[in-house]
């Protein structure tokens, strides 16, 4: 990839409400709602160690390594430019030597977990995987928004192991996912983990979901549990008052 694709900025404005400060290219992928969606669900889990799947710039990663202090945090990304700028955005944030990133294929990492001394050694794990088949759908020219959004079902189930390979005994996976692919999710979870729980996530009260917020617990036996829908805007089209509270880093959600 061409280092002229990357043109790092700081925003200025900050991500939930400002509480984080993240380093992203200039053009591409950038972190928005489905970042904070993620984070609001996973807050309650966050203690211990977490590691964020697939981190990009470390926007998920990084905020819970802000919001909660306690945390220790390891983010793992492909593209070692992005890696780079989540690096950097620990530092930005004054949680460096709490976070370490790693340049890795989260597809792969079922199979070196052990050797990268990450095998069973996290509490929880956090994943906002590209959720967009290539066969469905056209990617975006832009190289950078295309990576970060494009993904083949069939390698789904490899972050999946991924996630199951790095929790501990009863550790808990939370991700975010489009609400076609249900059926593959559950099949690719259904090998390591129960107590799964699903959130739709509405964009007004009457359209169907556009996103799916997924609970899991590593080894866990509890049935399947739908809680109620999450709807992000009002009839005037502006955010309801937890979208709102969730998009300034100040609400969590919790499962039933």
């Amino acid at each position: 990839m061409s280092a002229a694709l990357v043109e790092e900025v700081i925003d200025e404005t900050g991500f939930l409400g400002g509480r984080v400060r993240l380093r992203q290219p200039r053009r591409g992928h950038r972190a928005g709602t489905d970042a904070a969606l993620l984070v609001a669900a996973a807050r309650a889990r966050a203690r211990g160690r977490l590691a964020d799947l697939g981190a990009g710039v470390g926007a998920i990663g990084l905020s819970l390594a802000v919001l909660e202090p306690s945390v220790e945090t390891v983010l793992v990304e492909i593209d070692p430019q992005l890696a780079r700028l989540a690096a950097e955005g620990a530092s930005l944030n004054g949680c460096g030597p709490r976070v370490e990133v790693i340049e890795a294929d989260v597809a792969d990492l079922a199979r070196c977990a052990a050797r990268l001394a990450l095998a069973s050694s996290f509490d929880l794990v956090v994943t906002n995987p590209p959720f967009t088949n290539p066969r469905n759908q056209r990617s975006s020219p832009d190289l950078l928004r295309a990576k970060a959004h494009l993904m083949h079902e069939d390698r789904l189930a490899s972050w999946i192991d991924a996630a199951a390979a790095l929790l501990k005994p009863k550790g808990t996976l939370v991700l975010i996912y489009r609400p076609d692919a249900l059926a593959d999710l559950l099949a690719a979870l259904r090998r390591h983990f129960g107590g799964i729980g699903l959130c739709p996530v509405h964009p007004h009260a009457h359209d169907a979901a556009i996103r799916l917020l997924v609970f899991a617990r590593k080894g866990g036996r509890a049935p399947l549990k739908i809680s109620p829908p999450l709807v992000l805007h009002d009839a005037d089209g502006v955010f309801t008052p937890l979208a709102a509270a969730i998009h300034r880093g100040e609400a969590e959600l919790r499962w039933r």
